[in-house]
């Protein structure tokens, strides 16, 4: 017996609008429409610019961070063998 057969899938929807409504399904349908349009839009955005956009504000924070780390490794492996 297959989980995903006609009848179970129809038995589910019902379920599902039996507790949420037609209404609600619709707008959720919508909202995850609209966001998925926004999401190609920007992805199509970004192919006609031909270059990513720069890094923000946290990528840029944890460069610095890797930087200063790196630098303090090489301070200690050079006190220490002195």
């Amino acid at each position: 017996m297959d989980i995903f057969s006609l009848p179970h899938l129809i038995i589910l929807l019902l379920i599902v609008m039996a507790l949420f409504g037609t209404s609600k399904i619709k707008n959720i349908g919508g909202d995850l429409g609209s966001a998925i349009k926004s999401f190609r839009q920007a992805m199509k955005e970004e192919e006609q610019s031909g270059s990513p956009k720069t890094a923000g504000p946290a990528t840029k924070a944890l460069e610095h961070d890797a930087e200063a780390e790196a630098g303090e490794a090489i301070a200690k492996s050079l006190h220490t063998k002195s």
